[in-house]
């Protein structure tokens, strides 16, 4: 991949002015973290067909309020004050829960106000996070989430390890997305080291990620058909999602596909025999799944239920970063896959699928066309997959150097920012999961809808708990 990075070293009186270009020049915040020993503050950007890492070093453990430019810097500037210490913002509230200290919930008061708590622990097999939701009646006036329960501290984890033992850890960041952090872990690896994986080695990567992105898209649409009273659609759409998931143990040793990508490629390979099998299957999921889009566009109960509910207009979710496939359903045509020389999806040149509206039911239309885009690619990738290996050895990288990773995972951006140390270990390791930037734009999508649509919307966006809670 082409993927140009610039990175530059600049003074705090610059931090915002610079970040001030890059809005204006339409980039957005793609990830914020910091790292001790020199104290040191990373932003990392997208500004159109290039990445933009910004470090500011620190002298006084402070440092200029970035949220005033990007909003969704907030809570990763609350999370780098309970890591590091580092302060900015005027939100002093921890994010990660180190125990029982009360937390100040902002207050809505007024006639018939009243408030609603849900959470942490919950009735379904999910990580903890708790909604304070204010309402009138069953209006709701405010959401507030209250995340950092599962906090397991992967980031400093990463830095008493090798960077070959990185790979395994990066993969297991967030358990939906295990092919999107390996790759971006590999891609950051492989840029620390200066190698590029063979061709074969990286048109497998992009099977396993879409076959990764289906997987999910599959799972959701069977819970979003249940959540909107259609329990027939979980029932089919869970079937199917484990049709594919059996043919991923069975060909490549692992249903979620953990430890497939790794730096240098893959570690697994597929012979025409499996190609044959993937490619039976993919019939089969597009015959299914056009059925069931039928059966749910043409169900009242269910569009009267998703259309204009958890609604998130375009210029809204553009302030606050929105990525992903929630952007994408509100009319944001973003996808890191069609990024200008991103191999090997420039030579499989995928379709940007999109919508305009931004509720659920529109951000169910992106899965399914998703779905039916990923089946392309896997026709696509099978069809005309290179000869040759599908892996090579990294040399090791000097001390310092660094690389980014960027990866359009099914829920959005993936970012790895890393940073080798002497002797091949990591010095410093960031992975960004998109929900960083999706969760407060679920906070808006509610307001206004009533409480019992709220699992509908939470599912319609499906964030990651562990993902921001690293």
């Amino acid at each position: 991949m082409s993927l140009v990075v610039e990175r530059h070293l600049i003074d705090a009186a610059d931090w915002i002015p610079l970040h001030l270009s890059v809005k204006e020049d339409g980039g957005r915040l793609g990830a914020l973290w910091a790292s001790d020993g020199p104290a040191t503050v990373h932003a990392l950007s997208v500004v159109h067909e290039r990445l933009l890492w910004l470090e500011l070093r620190l002298t006084d453990l402070s440092y200029p309020d970035l949220s005033i430019v990007f909003p969704a810097a907030a809570r990763m500037q609350r999370a780098i004050r309970d890591l590091h210490g580092f302060r900015s913002g005027q939100d002093e509230r921890p994010w990660l829960i180190h125990g029982e200290a009360p937390y100040a919930f902002v207050q809505v008061e007024g006639d018939g106000v009243h408030e609603i708590p849900v959470g942490p622990v919950h009735a379904g097999i999910i990580e903890p996070g708790h909604f304070r939701f204010s309402v009138v009646g069953e209006r709701v006036l405010r959401l507030e989430q209250r995340l950092g329960y599962v906090h397991k501290g992967i980031e400093r984890r990463f830095e008493s390890m090798s960077l070959a033992e990185g790979a395994r850890l990066a993969g297991r960041v967030s358990g939906d997305s295990t092919v999107a952090f390996a790759w971006a872990y590999a891609m950051a690896l492989e840029s620390a080291a200066g190698a590029t994986p063979p061709r074969r080695g990286l048109w497998l990567r992009a099977l396993l990620l879409e076959r990764e992105r289906m997987a999910n898209h599959l799972g959701d649409l069977g819970y979003l058909g249940n959540d909107g009273g259609l329990a027939f659609g979980l029932a089919q759409f869970s079937r199917v999602k484990e049709d594919l998931l059996r043919l991923n143990a069975q060909l490549f040793g692992h249903r979620l596909l953990m430890d497939r990508v790794v730096p240098g490629g893959t570690s697994v390979d597929v012979d025409q025999a499996g190609a044959n099998a993937i490619l039976e299957e993919a019939e089969r999921i597009e015959e299914e799944v056009l059925a069931l889009r039928a059966i749910y566009y043409d169900h009242p109960g269910l569009q009267d239920r998703c259309i204009s509910c958890g609604r998130l207009g375009a210029r809204l979710a553009a302030e606050l970063g929105v990525v992903g496939l929630a952007a994408r359903a509100s009319g944001i045509a973003i996808d890191a896959r069609v990024f200008p020389g991103f191999a090997p999806y420039g030579e499989l040149e995928p379709a940007l699928c999109a919508h305009r509206n931004g509720d659920v039911a529109s951000r169910i239309v992106v899965r399914f066309e998703e779905i039916f885009e990923s089946l392309r690619l896997e026709r696509r990738i099978l069809t005309a997959l290179p000869s040759g290996d599908s892996r090579i050895e990294l040399p090791e990288p000097p001390e310092a150097a660094s690389g980014v990773g960027w990866i359009e995972g099914w829920r959005g951006e993936v970012f790895v920012a890393l940073e080798a140390g002497a002797a091949g270990a990591v010095r410093r390791c960031h992975p960004h999961d998109p929900s960083w930037q999706n969760w407060p734009a679920l906070e808006h999508a509610v307001l206004g809808n009533i409480v019992p649509d709220f699992p509908l919307i939470n599912k319609s966006f499906n964030l990651s708990y562990s993902g921001a809670d690293l």
